[in-house]
């Protein structure tokens, strides 16, 4: 056995191991009921960014095992190696539908050049037994979900080789943060060695490929999906690539090549032969017994197959369930679409067959699958099989509709969007099956469908009061348009069926205000990577082009065949001046400032002309810790990938399942205001978090890219953008980020964003002469001045106001129905704002 050594520095995390195999069982309880409501805050986390419901699982996980000296029940087999890859931690988070105990043992050894004393520090979420040479010399078991614990301990070291074990586990429900870290604090100078059954430098050279590699474009529409490797292989290697989507995704596509000594390419196939939508690639190289893996991300979308929509509206509500009934993943969706354009049959009853077993076993967003299923029962119960039909009624009269209802689940019911498909499925399989009993609630239908319309009521004043918690969020705007449409396409109650045509009418005003040439882009409540980097595939896409004729198909959906079959079947109509305002082709621009939220938490700042959009969160919760919010958002010219967004890490893995991650969500919130087109954004982390802020910035999908010392300059067709920073910026020049990321060093920092147009500028040279100006920031306190070539002197304040051209544009003096501006300064009446 040949071993990889690497240097180790005290304060440096031990990073390199290797693991068993990961146990996995299911931890039922006994059926209870829990207490509780909707909690439309949730996420405005009071320490760091812990989310304090608990489930009657992990209160009997703790009884049992909390604060108690663990037993294992796995033994160490190597199965896999864990490199670092820019973490020090040893992460294998995820999304567990089911309560699940997990648990994974990891191996390493330490080389130290003399005997003594080391002391290292352990940090983890669940259990963890740390050993040194089959002695334990720390355990611990504090179990509180998501909520990392630290212990430090002290080693005894032998000179020379050193066995390092780590047991850890967790109750994994739902997201999951199920990682270690090791750090060696202070002790007799070591390295890590760790056993390889390759030449070490053949273990080098895979770490290396995987490290670097990157794929050739940012986004796919059309050709050839290919790897770039930042050096040719060392060896005759064997890639096997698993292509999968989102965590709700059960499609997955197996890619095996051979990759020749000397190779620096990986093909994968034409785009169009590869499922559309945002895309994990798990790539893993293999040398003779040695193997590494890691995920690399991209979108795809089939431009080909869609070409440009129909001017008409019904045209395109005809072509949007056509294509999905045929294109769609295969969920209780797509069977939804297909049975509303006559494509009943075993296809059908297949993709309706393979999920009700979710339904029936409450698996965590089985709620997203059942308010399609339920439309499909109510309105073509007759064109599902009479076997799949009993199985879907089964399933529907068994599942739990509210957590006061008895059951083991790891359900999410607090989110605002999933207590209104709770409820709306309780109303509607209530009025389904009114006589029959309800197992759980012990109700008869007729009860249920009362109770259901009851919260249907209070979901929909706390709708009308606040509206969106998660605002003009990309995956969240669909799962409420899910059951608002439902509401308004089967509510027997007249009341219900209105104010859901009127909640779904407003949110696809807040959609169109938000678009720039009908892609969203602005602040948003709750984001992941996923629902940031793709932009063609996200469903708001297709809703766009089902609404206004600008946008594009992806793979996965859910409300946008509801939405058409609303407009196609049950008479819903939507002011056509929303197509105007969601492509909007104009170069004046329009100024829209509007609140959401539980007494207006969230304000929002938009402003966009035919050439940029820039959209932020003003005055939110500044210097706290962050959970899934993106603060700054932007758009350039009239290419969906010509986009860039803002942030501070949650987290250096890259594409995991932090909340917030590496791009969803800021780890430490910034102070965010704006005035017009410029933006401002000062950051304030904490030592424990990542060293960095970035943007995304894709610089292929740019027309111009000048990046001069401390201030990037952007063009995109006729848009252009500033970024001018507070210390130099450095782009990421190689690895999966590689010309997408531009980075800013320190905790401490601050962005000024500036958008314009060429039109106004004449060129990208000329942007940067007048902006030049932007370099010179007067800081007083916590205030901060700056002179704009248009605006003048703008003063932002610590209190989140900004003071410019004579107007103080203060977020507390914002409304939930928003004020538009045109150029001129005067409001213009909404669709939601006339009598």
């Amino acid at each position: 056995m040949d071993h990889l050594i690497r240097p180790l520095k005290s304060g440096e995390a031990i990073r390199y191991w290797q693991l068993s195999k990961t146990k996995e069982s299911r931890y039922d309880v006994a059926d209870k009921a829990m207490q509780g409501r909707m909690d439309a805050t949730f996420f405005l986390t009071k320490d760091k960014n812990f989310i304090p419901h608990e489930y009657p699982c992990r209160t009997e996980f703790a009884l049992a095992f909390r604060d108690k000296e663990p037993k294992p029940t796995v033994g160490f087999a190597g199965h896999r190696w864990w490199f670092p890859f820019g973490s020090d931690r040893v992460d294998l988070s995820g999304f567990w539908f089911r309560p699940t105990r997990v648990e994974t043992i990891a191996r390493t050894t330490l080389r130290a050049a003399t005997a003594g004393p080391a002391k290292v520090l352990l940090g983890t979420c669940g259990g963890a037994i740390l050993s040194v040479n089959g002695k334990p010399a720390l355990w611990m078991t504090k179990y509180q979900r998501n909520y990392e614990d630290k212990r430090e301990a002290t080693l005894d070291l032998q000179a020379g080789d050193n066995e390092i074990e780590v047991w850890f586990d967790d109750l994994c429900e739902r997201d999951a943060r199920y990682f270690f870290q090791l750090d060696y604090l202070s002790g007799p100078k070591v390295a890590v060695a760790l056993p390889v059954p390759v030449a070490g430098d053949r273990a080098e050279s895979l770490e290396r490929l995987l490290n670097g590699m990157r794929f050739e474009k940012p986004f796919y529409g059309a050709g050839e999906v290919a790897i770039e490797l930042p050096e040719g292989t060392a060896a005759d290697l064997k890639a096997e690539v698993d292509v999968h989507g989102d965590f709700m995704s059960y499609e997955n596509v197996h890619i095996s090549r051979d990759l020749p000594k000397g190779v620096k390419r990986l093909s994968l196939g034409d785009a169009e032969d590869l499922p559309a939508d945002f895309r994990h690639f798990e790539v893993k190289l293999i040398d003779g017994a040695m193997f590494l893996a890691r995920p690399l991300v991209v979108e795809i979308c089939h431009l080909e197959r869609q070409g440009e929509a129909s001017s008409d509206l019904k045209t395109r509500v005809h072509e949007a369930l056509d294509y999905l009934a045929e294109n769609a993943e295969a969920d209780t969706v797509c069977a939804l679409a297909r049975l509303a354009t006559g494509k009943k049959g075993a296809a059908t009853d297949k993709m309706i067959a393979d999920y009700v077993p979710m339904i029936a076993d409450c698996y965590d967003c089985a709620d997203f699958l059942l308010v399609p299923l339920l439309w499909s029962r109510i309105r073509y119960g007759n064109d599902i099989g009479e076997k799949v039909r009993a199985d879907v009624d089964a399933a529907i009269l068994n599942y739990r509709y509210w957590l006061d209802e008895p059951g083991n689940d790891v359900q999410w019911y607090f989110s605002e969007n999933h207590a209104l498909l709770f409820h709306t499925c309780c109303y509607l399989a209530g009025n389904l099956f009114p006589d029959a009993t309800f197992k759980r609630s012990g109700r008869k239908g007729a009860e249920q469908a009362k109770v259901g319309y009851q919260r249907l009521v209070e979901w929909m004043d706390h709708f009308e009061a606040c509206e969106m918690a998660e605002w003009n969020s990309a995956p969240y705007f669909p799962i409420d348009l899910k059951g608002l449409c439902a509401l308004y396409a089967l509510a027997p109650d007249a009341d219900l069926k209105a104010r859901a045509g009127k909640a779904v009418r407003r949110l696809l005003e807040m959609v169109a205000l938000s678009c720039h040439q009908g892609m969203l882009t602005g602040s948003q409540g709750r984001s992941y990577e996923h629902s940031l980097r793709a932009g063609r595939t996200l469903e708001l896409s297709g809703i766009a082009r089902l609404m206004w004729g600008r946008g594009w198909y992806g793979r996965r959906y859910h409300a946008l065949p509801q939405l058409a079959l609303c407009l196609r079947d049950h008479g819903l109509e939507v002011d056509p001046v929303l197509g105007d305002y969601a492509r909007y082709a104009k170069d004046e621009p329009l100024e829209w400032t509007f609140t959401q939220g539980e007494n207006a938490f969230a304000a929002l700042y938009h402003y966009k002309n035919q050439h940029y959009a820039l959209g932020t969160l003003v005055g939110y919760r500044p210097y706290q810790w962050g959970y899934q919010e993106t603060v700054l958002h932007g758009r350039l010219g009239d290419k969906p990938e010509s986009q860039f967004w803002l942030n501070h890490p949650g987290e250096t893995i890259l594409s995991g399942y932090g909340r917030p991650s590496y791009w969803g969500g800021c780890g430490a919130l910034p102070l965010v205001q704006q005035y017009k087109g410029l933006a401002i954004a000062r950051f304030q982390a904490n030592e424990e978090q990542p060293d960095f802020t970035h943007i995304w910035l894709p610089e292929a999908e740019m027309d111009e890219v000048v990046l001069d010392g401390d201030r990037l300059l952007v063009r995109a067709g006729g848009g252009l953008a500033v970024f001018q920073a507070s210390g130099p910026l450095t782009k990421v020049s190689d690895g999966p980020m590689a010309g997408c990321e531009v980075r800013l060093a320190g905790r401490t920092a601050r962005w000024l964003v500036r958008v314009s147009d060429i039109a106004t500028e004449g060129s990208l040279a000329g942007f940067a002469s007048r902006m030049e100006m932007l370099r010179q920031v007067v800081v007083k306190t916590d205030s901060l001045t700056v002179t704009d070539p248009d605006y003048g002197s703008v003063t932002a304040g610590g209190d989140g106001a900004v003071q410019a051209e004579g107007r103080r544009v203060d977020f507390k003096d914002w409304t939930l129905s928003g004020v538009l501006r045109a150029a001129d300064g005067g409001a213009v009446t909404l669709p939601s704002q006339r009598a």
